[in-house]
């Protein structure tokens, strides 16, 4: 199993086209085989940082997922959306592994 942790800076003005992104995501990462755990947007704190995890059986799945959202119109219409309004000015991508008791 594979968790993606992403840490997004975002433009705070724009949490309204962030969060559409966020809810078109966690539709796609499940339709293409992943499991999403959510977006996590800020309340207290930074104002321009988000989180979202994920996970996948394998490194291998995730590939697979990487691959189709290359061609996947839902997911060509997100990357447009984030394009369009600049909602995201950086993110940065982690890759863990669970630890269970």
């Amino acid at each position: 199993m594979i968790t993606v942790h992403l840490r997004y800076e975002i433009d705070p003005d724009k949490l309204d086209d962030f969060t559409e992104y966020g809810r078109a995501w966690i539709h796609l990462v499940n339709k293409l085989g992943g499991t999403h755990h959510g977006y996590f947007l800020p309340s207290e704190g930074d104002s321009d940082e988000a989180f979202a995890l994920f996970t996948f059986p394998s490194l291998a799945d995730y590939e697979v997922y990487r691959n189709a959202s290359k061609t996947d119109p839902g997911c060509q219409n997100a990357f447009e959306l984030a394009r369009r309004t600049g909602c995201i000015r950086r993110y940065e991508r982690r890759f863990l592994s669970p630890v269970f008791a």
